[in-house]
C-alpha cells in the first residue's frame, strides 16, 4: 500500500496528535476520517482481490496438467501475498516437479508448510487467556477521540430513546361459581298414587 503526499501529510498529522493530543481544527478531523475510510476500502479490495486470485488458482490446480504454466504463475503470486499451501498445492507441486520452476516452489511450499506446523504446535504449547474481540480497529478508535471528533465517551453519554411500556394488563374477572342442583331437583320424589273412594257398604 502506498501513500501520496497529501495522505503522509494528513497521517504525520494523526501521529503526531496520537503522540501529543491538541486542539485541532474540524478540517483536520475530517482529513483524518477520510483518510481513515480510504485505508479501509483499500484493505478491502485487497481481501477481493486476494479472493479473486485463490479462486482462480483452485481452477488452475484442477486442470493440470495443462495449465502448469499458469498456475506455477499464480502460485507465486499468492505466495507472495502470505498463502498458506495445502496439501492440495504440496500434491500438485510433487506431480510437477520436472519443472524447474515447480521444483523450486515444491521446495519453498515445504519450508512454508513446515513453518506453519512449528507455529501450530508453538501456540499450542502457551496455554494464554484468549483476547477480547475489538469490533473497531485500534487506529480508528483513536482517530475518532481525536480532540473535535466524535469520541466512544459521546456515544455512550447520548440517552436512548424509551421503549413505550405496555398498557397494564387488567386483572381477570373471576368467573362466577355455577350453582350446584340440589338432590331434590336431581331426584324429585315420585307422586303417591291418590286413595280409592271408599264405597259405602250396601244395606
Amino acid at each position: 500500500m502506498a501513500f501520496g503526499a497529501e495522505e503522509l501529510r494528513v497521517l504525520r498529522r494523526a501521529l503526531a496528535l496520537a503522540l501529543h493530543p491538541s486542539p485541532v481544527s474540524d478540517a483536520d478531523v475530517q482529513d483524518c476520517l477520510r483518510l481513515a475510510d480510504a485505508v479501509d476500502e483499500a484493505v478491502s479490495e485487497g481481501a477481493r482481490l486476494r479472493a479473486f486470485l485463490l479462486a482462480d488458482l483452485a481452477r488452475y490446480r484442477a486442470a493440470l496438467p495443462g495449465t502448469a504454466t499458469g498456475y506455477l504463475a499464480l502460485i507465486e503470486d499468492v505466495l507472495c501475498s502470505g498463502y498458506q499451501p495445502g496439501a492440495d498445492d504440496l500434491a500438485a507441486l510433487r506431480a510437477l516437479r520436472g519443472n524447474p520452476v515447480a521444483a523450486a516452489l515444491l521446495e519453498r511450499c515445504r519450508t512454508i508448510a513446515e513453518q506453519a506446523v512449528r507455529a501450530r504446535l508453538s501456540g499450542r504449547s502457551h496455554t494464554s487467556a484468549p483476547a477480547p474481540r475489538r469490533l473497531v480497529p485500534a487506529s480508528r478508535t483513536r482517530l475518532l477521540a481525536l480532540p473535535g471528533g466524535r469520541s466512544e465517551a459521546d456515544d455512550r453519554a447520548e440517552p436512548k430513546p424509551k421503549t413505550p411500556s405496555a398498557p397494564p394488563a387488567k386483572p381477570a374477572t373471576p368467573e362466577q361459581p355455577r350453582p350446584v342442583p340440589t338432590p331434590a331437583e336431581v331426584f324429585p320424589p315420585k307422586r303417591r298414587p291418590a286413595d280409592p273412594p271408599h264405597q259405602l257398604a250396601a244395606g
